[in-house]
């Protein structure tokens, strides 16, 4: 019997918080100190558990520690993950959905698809991948600087498509931890869904090192933490504040679209909310554009991102009943799709 079914089974029903009552106002006035979450009581444990039982399989011999902090990240130089607060208790989720217009990490699968970024980045730590002549002949120079902006070839097929916003592309490092999370994935789905992409050969590089190192003890051990909440006396409110003044720069590229289609709460009062109604239909609505327009899914998700957030940002809803409001929603995602496309005329062989 495979190891990994022998997994205990995690009691995921997480204590009973004073604080999960309180409302919105009384919740940002707490500090990350105060709420006293841990992680192995909360219902995302079982995710940690679910990607070390992923490295096993794939033949990984590190197994990455997490922490809860304010947001995702994995130190430099050290072989953990540190994942968001909110993800420990729905209360929190609500709060970060309703402040930030999404929850990075919300779902199960956005969770997974996260931490194996964050685990290519704990491999990279803890065997100091980066300094390894190979290493940079393939991904470049971690040394090179972060930039706060990057500018996407969304055509390119020299980079895996993972996370959202073409991220292999910002830093020789993020392009080896969305290589090693595609890798994670069964090397057939990988050869076959990258066959005659440069990128492949980035994912059969990966492939190798992971077979080399084998079972070879890491050169780095360190179970430190940083940033953990109980080490961090800040409000909710003064993180959510600093949070939105850093993501305040919007791409108001499509908004003339998006105003046609919908319309704003101050004309229609009653109206569905245009970024909860493309979250109900999320799935119908992937599966109408693979279908109709053979869109690659990371374009896809891209324009259904963009407007869930920039909808909710400005208060929009739908001019129509849902039932009518369904076939130009879907409509706006392939214009924006695109769009996408005609900017960047490359892209089609995607």
């Amino acid at each position: 019997m495979p190891k990994n079914q022998n997994r205990k089974v995690i009691n995921t029903k997480f204590p009973e918080y004073s604080w999960a009552e309180y409302d919105d106002e009384k919740l940002m006035k707490l500090r990350f100190s105060s709420l006293r979450l841990r992680l192995r009581n909360s219902p995302v444990w079982d995710d940690v558990s679910r990607l070390h039982d992923e490295l096993e399989r794939r033949g990984v011999g590190v197994r990455p520690h997490v922490w809860l902090s304010t947001e995702w990240f994995c130190p430099d130089g050290i072989p953990g993950i540190a994942m968001p607060f909110y993800l420990a208790h729905p209360r929190l989720m609500q709060l970060e959905r309703k402040m930030m217009g999404d929850v990075e990490g919300g779902s199960r699968k956005w969770r997974q698809r996260i931490l194996r970024h964050e685990a290519g980045h704990a491999i990279d730590n803890a065997y100091a991948l980066r300094r390894r002549a190979d290493w940079r002949r393939v991904f470049g120079r971690a040394a090179d600087p972060y930039r706060e902006s990057y500018t996407t070839r969304p055509g390119s097929r020299r980079f895996v498509l993972h996370l959202g916003h073409w991220y292999a592309q910002s830093h020789p490092t993020e392009d080896f931890a969305e290589t090693f999370a595609v890798w994670m994935q069964p090397k057939a789905r990988w050869r076959r869904e990258y066959t005659d992409w440069p990128a492949l050969r980035k994912l059969e590089f990966v492939d190798g090192l992971i077979a080399e190192l084998g079972d070879a003890p890491p050169k780095r051990r360190s179970r430190a933490v940083q940033d953990t909440l109980a080490e961090t006396d800040m409000t909710l409110g003064e993180h959510y504040a600093q949070r939105i003044d850093m993501y305040g720069a919007v791409d108001r590229r499509y908004d003339p679209w998006l105003n046609r289609v919908f319309t704003t709460r101050a004309k229609r009062q009653r109206g569905v909310p245009a970024s909860r109604f493309v979250r109900e239909i999320e799935p119908q609505l992937r599966r109408l554009l693979e279908r109709r327009a053979r869109m690659h899914p990371y374009f896809i998700d891209h324009a259904i991102r963009h407007v869930k957030r920039r909808a909710r940002e400005l208060d929009l809803v739908l001019r129509e009943p849902p039932p009518q409001a369904k076939r130009q929603v879907v409509r706006l995602h392939e214009r924006i799709v695109m769009d996408v496309l005609q900017r960047n005329r490359e892209n089609y062989a995607l």
